[in-house]
């Protein structure tokens, strides 16, 4: 039975623990893989704005950013713990540029890394979709759990090509 409050999925990535550390926390790199243009560092504790530019590791993906290109998009950086944990806080599938999300709940994004026999392995956890306003949890939910697949694999795409 899946979890209507969070989504969860892990990979093994067969590279060092340092290149996936690098991947998620320096903000080129994270949007190169996730398809957003940041406008500053991640800084734990601070948010850091940015827009949604369309991934450049997989042209299927891209071309399902692309509607929403220049799409305003802030991250409010949670926790930093070098090579181990990253997370943030932001409003999931906030894409209708006529809404104001800012006075609803946000959830909880976390990147953990391990090490792993042959490589880092990766677990990513969203939660707190059950505190989402009920007209748009559902779409919420069923928007990331099909995001968060395709963002697994361009991490990894990412990671392997660099």
């Amino acid at each position: 039975m899946n979890s209507t409050d969070h989504i969860e999925r892990q990979i093994l990535l067969k590279a060092p623990r340092e290149r996936v550390w690098r991947a998620l926390t320096d903000p080129a790199q994270f949007g190169a893989w996730f398809g957003m243009a940041f406008d500053g560092p991640f800084i734990a504790g601070q948010p850091v704005s940015g827009r949604i530019e369309p991934t450049q590791v997989d042209a299927e993906v891209a071309k399902m950013q692309e509607k929403f290109r220049g799409t305003p998009i802030t991250l409010l950086i949670e926790r930093i713990e070098p090579m181990r944990l990253f997370s943030y806080r932001w409003h999931p599938y906030a894409v209708d540029t006529t809404v104001d999300y800012s006075d609803e709940p946000t959830t909880l994004v976390s990147f953990e890394l391990e090490e792993a026999y042959d490589g880092t392995l990766l677990r990513l956890t969203e939660s707190g979709f059950d505190a989402l306003p009920a007209a748009r949890r559902e779409n919420a939910l069923r928007a990331n759990r099909g995001g968060w697949k395709k963002q697994i694999s361009n991490i990894q795409r990412y990671v392997d090509a660099h």
